[in-house]
């Protein structure tokens, strides 16, 4: 059974950090490129940052440009996004999402299989 499970997630004050990770089970994410998303109260899910099956290419929305880092470890079948100098209107659901492609988008119709997401709330 394909799974993603995302961690990390939590309660931060302004201009924090947090690492979110999404780690996969039943499946191997060599063949996969990863998408996060996020979601806030009231708003549509929008893309926040992707990464290729290999890890060479990233994207990211302009919003989290130079805040936000994606990365990953296929040997530990775990992607990560480095979170720093957070701000309350980064508080939503992040979601992490696979696509058996090479390369990542941040639609999310491009994605297949998705987690259940992590609260990440930014808050004094």
């Amino acid at each position: 059974q394909l799974q993603l499970v995302e961690s990390g997630g939590g309660l931060v004050q302004p201009g924090g950090s947090l690492r979110l990770s999404c780690a996969a089970s039943g499946f191997t994410l060599d063949y996969y490129a990863i998408g996060w998303f996020r979601q806030a109260p009231g708003k549509e899910r929008e893309g926040v940052s992707c990464i290729s099956s290999r890890g060479g290419s990233t994207n990211y929305a302009s919003s989290v440009k130079g805040r936000f880092t994606i990365s990953r470890d296929n040997a530990k079948n775990t992607v990560y996004l480095q979170m720093n100098s957070l701000k309350p209107e980064d508080t939503a659901i992040y979601y992490c999402a696979a696509r058996p492609r090479s390369w990542g988008t941040l639609f999310d119709d491009d994605y297949d299989y998705w987690g259940q997401g992590t609260q990440v709330t930014v808050s004094s």
